[in-house]
């Protein structure tokens, strides 16, 4: 039904709208139902001017960069490393902006937060996590807390190697790599990460939610527009066939209906209500579904993975005769984890699937749920309450989690390769592509939510963003 959808979708856009078309009138009003809510509209404004300032933001150059070696560097090495941090910070890193660290430091310090609670190592923050909201802001500040200690050490590092980093023209990418230039540059990244850390709050906090997904999703979006100018420029040039530009963009827009097809899908576990009397009326007697999304973790455990995978990269890149024992480990890392290589490729989907079924386990307690389905009456038909259908929910869990885990780590993987093999754009990777369509059909959702609940209809009365449902037993 989604394909349909978004095929439609497509031939919608492709059409000179028509006043006097029902379909021109129905997504016209839609759009205009968004401005007509005054909360929407005001969330809706607010995050686009806090999307316009990190843009602005990301072009601010920081002082004593030479600009044109920078851009050499980038172009030699794009579908690498550096290319892929780029696109994490938005294009901030290639024009050596005050956003050039992006928000790494953030996810990395969400992910150390994650592991310990998930690990419980620590009972402190174990007592943190079960008292409700203020326990959630406490660990927040912790958050904020770590990500300005990671972002110092990284903001240190990005600065000595810029100093040091050669570039293919051979022209030095710092003037003048004095120690206050130093001080000031570190000072300079790691303030821009706090920055969008809190840019990001505000968007989730004031705006339409999902904050710092959007500030990644508006930074690889930017692209967009300069991958397609890319391809239609080689293709003027005759170094690129169109029939090779149109077979790229079919992979493209099969990949993206695959992904928005699956992103969609969730299995529903039906839960029926004993009926019971309360003096003169009846209660209960209701059929209700549990839904898990075959993605529950959307693009959470691919941002995680890329960040784990990106440290060792890093370190190599910016210490490339770090040696071991007289072993060259920097350069056999730089080998290893090449982003065409085998190794890269079972790594990187290893951590994947191990992010999703990390997040499932703390973020869906099957006990909790079996516990309080038994103290409001409810029961999956034929498991008995307890234990019974929290082993079963968990069966189902694991089944579920497995086929999404191996998908998103197939579309994280593969197009990668046929980008690599058809010299394609790096925004057409599986990661991006990932990132944008998950990023994208939450923040919908959202804004259909906001839609429906004040008696609006939503962008496709017959199309609506909702779970597309299937049945694993």
């Amino acid at each position: 039904m989604y394909a349909s959808v978004l095929i439609d979708f497509i031939r919608f856009l492709d059409r000179p709208i028509n006043p006097n078309d029902n379909r021109d009138k129905d997504m016209l009003k839609s759009l205009s139902d968004i401005f007509r809510v005054p909360e929407l509209r005001k969330k809706v404004i607010f995050t686009l001017l806090i999307i316009v300032a990190y843009r602005i933001g990301a072009t601010v150059p920081i002082p004593g960069i030479n600009s044109e070696a920078v851009k050499s560097l980038f172009a030699a090495q794009s579908n690498g490393l550096l290319g892929f941090l780029d696109m994490f910070s938005g294009g901030a890193l290639n024009r050596m902006s005050v956003f050039s660290m992006g928000i790494m430091p953030y996810i990395n310090a969400s992910i150390i937060m994650s592991l310990l609670q998930g690990a419980h190592i620590i009972p402190y923050l174990d007592r943190l996590a079960k008292e409700g909201e203020q326990g959630r802001k406490k660990l927040t500040q912790i958050t904020r807390y770590g990500t300005l200690v990671l972002g110092a050490i990284q903001s240190f590092g990005l600065t000595m190697a810029i100093t040091k980093l050669p570039t293919p023209s051979g022209v030095p990418i710092v003037v003048d790599p004095s120690w206050s230039w130093i001080a000031l540059t570190g000072t300079t990244l790691v303030t821009g990460t706090v920055l969008i850390m809190w840019l990001g709050e505000q968007v989730t906090e004031r705006g339409i939610g999902n904050g710092i997904s959007i500030i990644i999703f508006s930074g690889i979006v930017e692209r967009l527009p300069h991958a397609v100018m890319s391809v239609i420029k080689l293709v003027q040039m005759e170094e690129l066939s169109i029939l090779f530009a149109l077979t790229l963009t079919a992979i493209v827009a099969a990949v993206l209906i695959i992904v928005v097809w699956v992103e969609t899908a969730q299995r529903r576990i039906p839960i029926h209500y004993a009926k019971k009397m309360v003096g003169r009326k009846t209660y209960g007697g209701q059929t209700s579904f549990l839904p898990i999304k075959v993605d529950q973790s959307g693009v959470i455990a691919v941002i995680f993975s890329m960040s784990i995978l990106s440290a060792p990269l890093t370190i190599a890149q910016f210490a490339p005769d770090w040696t071991m024992f007289g072993y060259p480990l920097a350069k056999k890392i730089m080998e290893w984890f090449n982003g065409s290589s085998v190794i890269y490729s079972l790594v990187y989907a290893f951590l994947v699937i191990f992010f999703c079924y990390f997040y499932n386990s703390i973020s869906f307690n099957p006990k909790d749920l079996a516990e309080n389905m038994k103290k409001s009456g409810g029961f999956v038909p034929g498991i008995r309450p307890g234990e019974p259908t929290s082993n079963y929910i968990q069966k189902v869990l694991e089944r579920v989690t497995l086929g999404g885990a191996l998908f998103v780590a197939a579309i994280a993987v593969l197009p990668d390769y046929l980008r690599s093999a058809m010299s394609a754009p790096f925004f057409f990777g599986g990661t991006s592509l990932l990132i944008v369509v998950g990023v994208a059909l939450d923040t919908v959702g959202q804004i259909e939510s906001h839609l429906i609940m004040r008696h609006y209809d939503g962008f496709m009365k017959e199309g609506r963003i909702k779970g597309r449902w299937f049945n694993i037993k």
